[in-house]
């Protein structure tokens, strides 16, 4: 009876610490003195005694009609249009939800993930379910935004990512854009930044989020060098960034000819087989057009409100 009490008593403290506390499956087993297949198989065999019960929710609803549409109109091989529900928070996480579920079907084995940053990715990253992966790779994509005390910087995600799944952390620890070509050249040649830039030109999985040239006032160095990290550029034509580059609403970028930017070069990033982007604001409407024509994408993941929005814009420019 004691081992029974003390079996049950362990699998519910680990169940506790995995699911709610949310520790990753090598942080349990540091703290329980246990391997981690030991603590993947004690998470089961909670689940299977009913220590754990896990709710599943209806499935999420699309608007299959509509994604149709944008499939014709875009060309754009996987989209996901998730229907509005009454509670636009409901609406958000079911975006963020479906898309964890799609991410989560695309890694199979040996797999290199490049992740970008921002709030949005820090939510579908949370929503994936951990699991020992110990053949995953998490990439920085590009150099960090350097938003003074952000939590949901690349260098944090990608080593928050890893860490859920007991994975690899490549990271690049420099500013997102240098400005002398000399220097930045250089500094991709060194040995600290190498195996990650060489892991990002192999990548099989890229996940971001399309952001606008608002995210560059938060940084003061980039808001009061704008004119230097974008030479020739007219920045007013500017709808979206994405992978720290400008670009317009008939989806060409603006820095292509004189690009600042440290990290994975615009030709490499297109050649990446899945781009996973993921939109969850209503008023992005403009930003994801343009990605939506420049064909930045393989898979994308909106709302309904903003699909409406997006075929409203589509008429005007």
């Amino acid at each position: 009876m004691s081992d029974n009490i003390d079996e049950h008593a362990l699998l519910a403290n680990l169940a506790q610490d995995y699911y709610l506390s949310e520790l990753s499956l090598a942080q349990l087993a540091k703290k329980y003195h246990l391997s981690r297949y030991l603590v993947n198989k004690y998470l089961e065999d909670a689940r299977r005694k009913g220590i754990v019960s896990i709710s599943i929710a209806s499935p999420t609803p699309r608007n299959l009609a509509l994604e149709r549409k944008f499939k014709q109109r875009f060309a754009i091989p996987h989209i996901t249009i998730i229907r509005n529900r009454m509670d636009p928070l409901e609406t958000k996480e079911n975006t963020v939800h479906y898309a964890a579920q799609q991410l989560k079907t695309l890694i199979k084995g040996k797999t290199t993930i490049g992740v970008t940053w921002g709030g949005t990715l820090y939510e579908l990253l949370n929503s994936l379910p951990a699991s020992i992966q110990e053949d995953v790779t998490f990439c920085q994509i590009v150099g960090d935004d350097l938003k003074p005390n952000s939590a949901v910087g690349a260098m944090r995600l990608v080593r928050q990512a890893a860490s859920k799944f007991s994975a690899n952390a490549l990271t690049l620890p420099a500013p997102l854009y240098i400005v002398d070509d000399d220097t930045r050249q250089t500094l991709a040649e060194e040995l600290a930044l190498k195996p990650t830039l060489m892991a990002a030109s192999q990548m099989d999985i890229a996940i971001t989020t399309p952001g606008t040239l608002a995210s560059l006032e938060r940084v003061p160095i980039w808001r009061d060098n704008k004119a230097t990290l974008f030479p020739d550029v007219r920045l007013t034509d500017t709808v979206g960034m994405l992978f720290g580059r400008p670009y317009d609403i008939q989806g060409r970028f603006l820095n292509a000819e004189d690009d600042k930017t440290f990290g994975l070069s615009l030709e490499a990033i297109m050649r990446i087989p899945r781009r996973l982007g993921i939109v969850n604001n209503n008023f992005k409407t403009e930003a994801t057009l343009g990605a939506l024509r420049g064909h930045f994408f393989t898979d994308l993941l909106i709302t309904e409100a903003l699909a409406e929005r997006i075929l409203i814009e589509v008429d005007k420019h």
